[in-house]
């Protein structure tokens, strides 16, 4: 049945939304269930026909904020935005007034396209549901800007990162290729609109492949059960959620792929993940810079707490402070940088950071620090300013002990950092969330690490906390720890 109605997408389309491809809508070849989000489903047809009516609206306009809610309405226009060639700007639904603010001032975007907040100063441009228009415009440049995403704004004010139409292009089709992703295939998440992972990977992924996407609303593990899919996106909260209902995770055994990202997955929700589904979940790594640069492999090998080897078209490579070479023997640890071509056209308005962000040779600096083995495979040790701790003439990353903690089975959430100290330069401290009715002494989390890494990694004290600061994105938050 499948063949019947799927339209041959292949790499490399000249058209961004490769599926929606108007020579398919006119030759009656339709995809009745293209997008499926906030108890709506629009076929292509449908969306070619809604989204061009938006772009008829905006086709003027150059940049126009979009509140990315989980609603057909966004779907219609971000898809809108990018027929017309008008740059889109996600909002996150629930950004506090003075990151809106900041948000709407640097980005300079003219309107609110579809819902506004409550005493929006824009004019807004109402979105239809039902409107329809066939009219055809030109495909644009892909060195056009699609979108420019905001960061989290954790060592100040969010940056307006710009992404290119060819850059998005290059990094799903890199993707594609990766995970063998196919029309065949049925994409399935709750993901935020208004990043790289749910955005770009979970909406504008399914409409350039020609696969069906069932956005889940909030992504509950009930959700996730009873959607049916062959793929499914998910932030290491997700996926510890579905692991601690085995019913609900049993039903994701006729899945094809299960893939993680946006922060490192446990250990053990990776081992309890494979028990109950049969799947070892894909880990990728990426960023709102760079999107999706290395990943494991569907037909390759997965190991727990490995991000694995990168995507068609990137290279990367570990340098020290000093911009040194760092060996690839899985142990030394170094700062990550990379190149590809899905990499960003830089920050808006802000051409020193831009600057500041390459080496004099063209690579990317990501701020993240990384082993590299000999197989090329990649393991993320964290953040370089949080996650890179230097403590008694160490380099030691906090992504390791991390993982030896979470290996306790009192452990149920932890972040290591390390706090300035006058012998040690660093001293490290583990924040742990326990288990539900679990208890464990500090000094046998601390054996335990001692136990199974080198005695200069051990946690020198263990704080016992209710719960760690996350984002929206569910990463933990290290700085507000600091």
């Amino acid at each position: 049945m499948a063949a019947q109605y799927r339209w041959p997408v292949s790499y490399g389309s000249p058209l961004l939304l490769s599926s929606l491809n108007p020579a398919a809508v006119a030759a009656g070849i339709d995809i009745p269930d293209a997008v499926t989000i906030d108890g709506v489903t629009l076929s292509r047809s449908d969306l070619l026909g809604a989204a061009t009516s938006v772009a008829e609206r905006v086709a003027r306009a150059q940049r126009v904020a979009v509140l990315a809610e989980p609603t057909a309405t966004t779907v219609l226009a971000v898809v809108g935005c990018l027929i017309a060639g008008v740059t889109v700007v996600p909002v996150p639904p629930d950004a506090g007034n003075a990151e809106l603010e900041h948000i709407l001032a640097d980005s300079g975007a003219q309107a609110w396209l579809g819902r506004a907040p409550e005493g929006a100063a824009l004019p807004v441009i109402p979105v239809r549901l039902h409107a329809r228009s066939w009219h055809t415009y030109a495909e644009p440049a892909p060195t056009a800007t699609a979108f420019i995403l905001y960061t989290s704004g954790t060592t100040g004010a969010p940056k307006g990162v710009m992404l290119s139409r060819g850059a998005v292009a290059a990094g799903l089709d890199a993707l594609a290729k990766a995970w063998g992703w196919t029309a065949n295939d049925v994409l399935v998440h709750g993901l935020p609109l208004f990043h790289v992972h749910g955005l770009i990977l979970g909406l504008l992924g399914p409409l350039r492949v020609g696969s069906p996407l069932i956005h889940t609303g909030k992504p509950t593990p009930q959700a996730y059960a009873q959607a049916r899919g062959t793929m499914y996106f998910g932030v290491p909260t997700v996926w510890s959620r579905i692991v601690e209902e085995p019913e609900a995770a049993k039903e994701l055994v006729s899945a094809r792929v299960l893939i993680s990202g946006s922060a490192p997955l446990p250990v053990p929700v990776f081992e309890r993940l494979r028990e109950l589904t049969g799947h070892a979940p894909i880990e990728r790594y990426g960023m709102s810079e760079t999107m999706i640069t290395i990943s494991t492999r569907p037909d390759g090998e997965r190991r727990p707490g490995w991000v694995g080897t990168p995507v068609a078209g990137v290279r990367t490579r570990l340098c020290d402070e000093a911009g040194n070479p760092v060996p690839h023997d899985g142990e030394s640890v170094g700062g990550l940088q990379v190149r590809g071509p899905m990499l960003f056209d830089g920050y808006l308005n802000r051409p020193e950071v831009t600057a500041e962000s390459f080496t004099a040779d063209g690579w990317f600096k990501t701020g993240d620090v990384a082993v590299i083995d000999a197989e090329g495979f990649h393991r993320i040790v964290g953040r370089e300013s949080v996650d890179l701790i230097k403590s008694g003439g160490y380099r030691i990353g906090a992504g390791e002990i991390e993982t030896s903690l979470l290996g306790h089975p009192a452990v149920a959430e932890t972040a290591v950092i390390g706090v300035p100290d006058d012998d040690l330069g660093q001293r490290i401290v583990a924040y742990v969330v326990l288990r539900e009715g679990v208890d464990a002494p500090e000094q046998r989390l601390i054996d335990h690490v001692a136990s199974e890494l080198s005695i200069h990694k051990r946690p020198r004290e263990v704080r016992v906390v209710a719960a760690l600061p996350r984002n929206a994105m569910g990463k933990v938050q290290k700085k507000l720890l600091l």
